[in-house]
């Protein structure tokens, strides 16, 4: 009996077996759940800065943060699909000609295909944006709203993992959580990097910002908070991409370089968190920023 149970360990989990799907049936459509984890998110991340700027030391009221997160959900969509189009799949502009004015493929969301990495730059420019119009410190907005940031990572990856998409590498003999994902073609037991990735950029993400602005002091030295957050999720991603599967139309260039697009792109943010985490920490702390918080 033991040897039965032992051999029925080793078998690699079949994730069609876990009785998961994509979304909820409605019956004249799919309410999907990758949909609701970016409703999910924006909707945690909005309630709880909410709550942020209430605290002192805010540098914004809540009329800014509706307007924030009305931007930031643009440059979220915006960026991360041309992001993904500029580092992932430079096809996708193929679509374009002289009678159109844009691609259509490019536009194509519900193919699936976004880009952290133009998410981020996206949500910048929409920081940037607020940030002009409304004469506010640009640091400081940048600061609030990547505290919020891990609330999305997490939903967003949990979903990709109930999607069954964006599956790792081949799994080491001996990994007994290793799964095999039905679109596989070539039916490989892998890792489900999904949930590395869930754990790391979003879990742990949230376990540390969450406590670095509720717990000390550091809203009060603008930048720091943002420099943590970047060099955290930049080393987070640098990390997964070692057990996530590159994109196909990538996988050569990852052979060739040694390093996948996306850890080639988390090293600047890596580099650049430390950077304003230094500048940071050299300031004097704004003032209320000095002394702790009464009980």
């Amino acid at each position: 009996m033991f040897d039965i149970l032992a051999a029925t360990a080793s078998q690699p989990i079949r994730w069609e077996d876990l009785g998961l799907s994509p979304g909820i049936e409605l019956g004249f459509f799919t309410l999907r759940y990758y949909s609701l984890a970016y409703l999910l998110g924006i909707v945690l991340a909005w309630w709880h800065l909410s709550k942020m700027v209430k605290a002192p030391g805010s540098p914004m009221a809540q009329r800014h943060v509706d307007d924030l997160f009305f931007y930031c959900t643009l440059g979220v969509i915006i960026g991360g699909r041309l992001g993904y189009a500029a580092f992932y799949n430079p096809e996708l502009w193929l679509g374009w000609t002289e009678s159109e004015f844009v691609s259509w493929d490019l536009l194509r969301l519900w193919d699936g295909g976004m880009s952290f990495h133009g998410g981020v730059l996206g949500v910048v420019a929409a920081i940037a944006w607020v940030a002009w119009r409304a004469e506010l410190s640009f640091i400081r907005l940048c600061d609030y709203i990547a505290v919020n940031v891990g609330f999305g990572m997490l939903l967003g990856r949990l979903a990709n993992f109930i999607n069954g998409e964006l599956w790792g590498r081949p799994a080491a003999e001996g990994v007994s959580w290793a799964m095999i994902f039905p679109g596989d073609p070539l039916g490989l037991a892998r890792h489900p990097s999904q949930l590395y990735q869930a754990a790391l950029e979003g879990a742990l993400v949230i376990a540390i910002m969450l406590p670095l602005f509720w717990k000390t002091r550091a809203r009060f030295r603008p930048g720091l908070l943002v420099a943590v957050f970047t060099a955290l999720i930049g080393a987070a991603r640098f990390i997964a991409e070692f057990y996530r599967e590159p994109d196909a139309q990538l996988a050569e260039f990852a052979m060739r370089t040694g390093l996948s697009m996306g850890q080639w792109l988390s090293i600047p943010l890596i580099l650049a968190g430390i950077g304003v985490a230094l500048w940071a920490l050299r300031r004097p702390p704004l003032a209320g920023g000095t002394k702790p918080a009464a009980a």
